[in-house]
Formats: structure tokens, C-alpha cells, sequence
């Protein structure tokens, strides 16, 4: 979620911090400061969130357990059929790319939600030296 927003985050964090600290140093340190309350806040959410995943597989309950992958499927499958040629003849060009962007934001969210989760660590310690 925030990691996505980093890239964009950042320039806007080094200019807005650039207005309030007009020497290097100290705009440097702010600017660091700044990064790691982002990766901060996003290393809670992506906590949250996985806790969230995790208690859901957990459940006792197939359709608490399940229904994240199985929309994925879905969504997944809604895709490859259109591809095939095989899709409604009221479906535009915009429905489908909005669920290639869900299929997208589903499937990124687990693989950059433990990529960050392995490296958030390494570049808070890297920004506090």
C-alpha cells in the first residue's frame, strides 16, 4: 500500500521539507526522519494486514478461509477466458482492465507485502546511520 507511494512520496517529502529547512544537513536528517515514519507506517499496516490474511485462513469456516483466493481465481480466470476469446458481449475494454488491475493489486499486494517485509528492516537501519 505505501510502499507503492514511496516513489511518489519521496520527491514530495524532500520538497515540502526542503521549504522548512533551508540548510543541507538539516534537511537531510528531516528527509530521513520522514522515510522512515513511512516505512514505519507501512510496515504496521502491512502487520495488520497480514494479520488480518492470517486469521481469515485460520478460521474454521471454509468461506473465511477462502474467499481471497477464490476471487483471485476468479478474476483470474475472467482474464485468461477473455484473452481466449471467450467473454460477454457487454464487457468494455475498461471493465477488463479494471479487473486486470484488481488480479494485479491482489497478486502484488502478497509478493510486495514480503519483499518489503524482508527488506523494511534493512533500510530503516540504513537510513538511521
Amino acid at each position: 500500500m505505501i510502499a507503492a507511494l514511496i516513489p511518489v512520496l519521496a520527491p514530495i517529502v524532500s520538497k515540502v521539507v526542503g521549504n522548512f529547512f533551508p540548510d543541507p544537513q538539516e534537511k537531510a536528517k528531516a528527509e530521513a526522519e520522514a522515510m522512515r515514519q513511512l516505512l514505519a507506517a507501512q510496515s504496521e499496516i502491512q502487520a495488520a494486514a497480514s494479520e488480518i490474511v492470517r486469521t481469515e485462513a485460520a478460521s474454521q469456516h471454509w468461506l473465511a478461509a477462502n474467499w481471497r483466493p477464490l476471487t483471485m481465481l476468479i478474476f483470474v480466470g475472467l482474464i485468461v477466458a477473455r484473452w481466449l476469446g471467450y467473454s460477454a458481449p457487454n464487457i468494455s475494454e475498461g471493465e477488463v482492465l479494471i479487473l486486470w488491475e484488481i488480479v494485479k493489486v491482489g497478486l502484488g499486494g502478497y509478493v510486495v507485502g514480503r519483499s518489503v517485509e524482508k527488506v523494511a528492516p534493512q533500510i530503516v537501519a540504513a537510513i538511521k546511520k
